[in-house]
């Protein structure tokens, strides 16, 4: 049993990323309804930002977070503007075509400056042990999970407390009579990219000291992120996080009870049961 609870205790983490990535990227679709398969690439970005800054500067790893943050979100920013509003109230074909491209284009960006050779960033606390109740906490593993729970409250306060996520929210539910309440539709989508791309910017500054930094770790990263949106339901930050928590503990005790090899098969096995059983995902927005 305690080896159950441990296997547990260490899927949280791995959820607690996963609903950042995600997280960002249903709102995107939420808000938007544009389908960015360039999010994970986001992603890969802030691990490398957080890699330039920490390691190559050597500026303290909180600063350097800091900035990677800011990046993320100024190249989501730049992204909205340049590649997907001159698309958006298209057919999602075009979103996804264009989104495709730019994955391909910040990936390869990546691989020509900083090559294949994967890059590691060093822990910015000793990483010690914790025990509770027989179960071991990696502190390291414990900060960026409560990094992560309190971004996501950040965000859902933002977006239910404040008037640019009443505006987001209005947006969501129908653009035109948005528009016409006097919405700067343009506003909200720079500001929805800024925080989509952030966060997932996050992601990967968080996961850079626990894992390796290489061009390719968005693609994983991102076909998990559809998986854990699909599954909650498209649109849905609640869900988002319901099935990001589903996603990574049940990872976490495939890895720890079958095999590390099973844990990709075990992401997109629960996705597809999931949709054959309710195919609009487990917290589907209602829809008129």
């Amino acid at each position: 049993m305690e080896i159950f609870f441990q296997q547990v205790a260490n899927g949280l983490v791995n959820a607690g990323l996963y609903a950042l990535i995600a997280v960002g990227l249903t709102m995107i679709f939420g808000i938007l309804d544009i389908v960015n398969f360039a999010h994970g690439e986001f992603y890969m970005v802030g691990a490398y930002f957080a890699y330039v800054f920490s390691v190559l500067l050597g500026l303290p790893f909180t600063v350097a977070f800091i900035l990677s943050i800011v990046g993320g979100a100024i190249l989501g920013l730049v992204s909205e503007r340049l590649v997907f509003r001159p698309i958006r109230g298209k057919a999602h074909s075009n979103s996804v075509i264009a989104s495709m491209g730019l994955s391909i284009v910040l990936a390869n960006v990546a691989l020509m400056v900083f090559t294949a050779t994967p890059q590691r960033i060093p822990a910015p606390i000793t990483d010690v042990s914790l025990a509770f109740v027989g179960v071991n906490f990696s502190l390291l593993r414990t900060v960026v999970l409560g990094i992560a729970v309190a971004l996501i409250i950040a965000l859902t306060l933002y977006v239910e407390k404040t008037w640019m996520g009443m505006a987001m929210r209005s947006v969501a539910q129908d653009l035109t009579v948005a528009r016409l309440m006097g919405i700067d539709i343009n506003r909200v989508s720079m500001v929805t990219f800024g925080v989509g791309s952030a966060l997932a910017a996050t992601a990967g500054a968080l996961v850079g000291p626990l894992l390796v930094v290489e061009p390719h770790m968005g693609s994983v990263a991102g076909l998990k992120a559809f998986a854990v949106v699909i599954m909650g339901g498209m649109g849905s930050i609640p869900g988002a996080i319901f099935a990001a928590l589903i996603l990574g503990i049940a990872e976490s005790l495939a890895a720890g009870f079958v095999a590390t090899g099973f844990k990709d098969l075990v992401a997109f096995t629960l996705m597809i049961l999931i949709l054959v059983v309710k195919p609009s995902g487990l917290w589907a927005r209602a829809r008129a």
